[in-house]
């Protein structure tokens, strides 16, 4: 039997192809930012209703999320189609295609649901991107019961395991007091130069910080005229770490520097949370080797090199997911090298021939996946 729902569900993935593809290339081409995916939501919540999938949108308060369910097998499986872009680079992380293989492989289990004793659920996840759209909604009571969470993320190769940093997205704040900067510069606290205090701070810590520890960020208000001394200066900070733990550890050390530049400038800072923590992620073993056996029966290898140890430690809000239910977040090549995520060319990549056939391979081993595990069962 489960040969057979094998063979069914890839079947519906190549039939529903060029309608995925068309999907993707949509959502590529009007890329929209954390929070602001009106229209990704519709088109992508619209083409499940179609398909018969029982569509909840807005889902538990969040206008961009959504929830659909097809069929009431003992078996709960979800997945997560992300669809958010970055500012300034559309779909540099390729986040349409995400959203294709999702909805492809939920159409492929939903044909098979009923016999393989599943539900089907896709949970339309807003503002992955610095957000944490998904931690929202597992606090607001999604995910909980899953038997398996899945998703597959571009990458420029294919990586199975996800070993994301644990991470925290905050907005910084320093305020001074403006002043005329050749008159009256004595009159002045300059906001700016708080920030360079900062960052020289961070620059020399980064020498004792262990080497699973990242710190960046960028300054998005430096000021408004060069005859006046800045009065407020904001930037935006993650801190990565490799687990919440050692994060919630290593924070305060952090926040110092950019408090050393608030005394040393005579300035104000402020530090908010932009999103709760992304946690570290826990991969449920068992559905990982499904997945890389059926990734591999479709003709994809896996990377052991240099990239493999290096996309799969983004940072994810998929890693508070996996804490709650066991979960799967490989990574799926698109054969973009020397282009990597979070560059615009990577974006250019997020369409053609490779990001198309990374939507079949995609939906078809998800679909599999979930079948190897769960086909006929009851439970786990």
């Amino acid at each position: 039997m489960t040969n057979d729902h094998r063979a069914l569900a890839k079947s519906v993935v190549e039939t529903a192809f060029p309608s995925l593809v068309a999907l993707s290339e949509k959502l590529h081409a009007n890329p929209e930012t954390a929070w602001n995916e009106h229209q990704a939501v519709a088109w992508v919540s619209g083409h499940l209703a179609e398909e018969g999938f029982e569509v909840t949108t807005p889902f538990l308060g969040l206008d961009t999320a959504f929830h659909a369910r097809y069929g009431d097998g003992p078996v709960r499986v979800g997945l997560c189609a992300e669809y958010d872009a970055l500012p300034g680079l559309g779909h540099a992380c390729g986040h349409n295609l995400i959203a294709a293989m999702s909805v492809g492989a939920a159409l492929a289990l939903a044909r098979v649901a009923d016999e393989a004793g599943l539900t089907v659920e896709v949970f339309g996840t807003p503002a992955e991107e610095g957000g944490g759209g998904k931690i929202e909604m597992l606090e607001r009571g999604a995910f909980h019961g899953l038997d398996l969470a899945m998703m597959a993320h571009p990458a420029p190769v294919d990586v199975a395991e996800a070993q994301p940093f644990a991470v925290s997205h905050s907005e910084i704040t320093f305020t001074g007091k403006a002043a005329h900067a050749a008159a009256y510069p004595e009159h002045g606290r300059n906001a700016a130069d708080a920030f360079t205090i900062a960052q020289v701070a961070l620059g020399l810590l980064r020498q004792q910080l262990p080497e699973t520890v990242r710190v960046h960020g960028v300054m998005t208000d430096g000021g408004e005229a060069p005859n006046a001394i800045p009065e407020r200066t904001r930037g935006r900070w993650y801190v990565r770490a490799g687990s919440l733990a050692e994060l919630a550890d290593l924070e305060p050390r952090i926040w110092r520097c950019f408090e050393a530049g608030a005394l040393a400038s005579g300035c104000e800072v402020s530090v908010r949370p932009e999103s709760k923590p992304y946690a570290e992620f826990r991969t449920d073993e068992r559905a990982l080797a499904a997945y890389r056996r059926n990734a591999e029966a479709l003709g994809r290898s896996f990377d052991s090199g240099e990239q493999a140890s290096r996309m799969n430690r983004a940072s994810t809000d998929m890693g508070n997911v996996s804490q709650v239910v066991p979960a799967i977040h490989p990574y799926i090549g698109i054969g973009s090298l020397p282009a990597l995520n979070h560059q615009r060319e990577f974006a250019d990549h997020c369409v053609g021939r490779q990001a198309e056939r990374a939507i079949h391979d995609g939906a078809v081993a998800l679909a599999w996946t979930a079948l190897d595990l769960f086909d006929g069962r009851s439970g786990r």
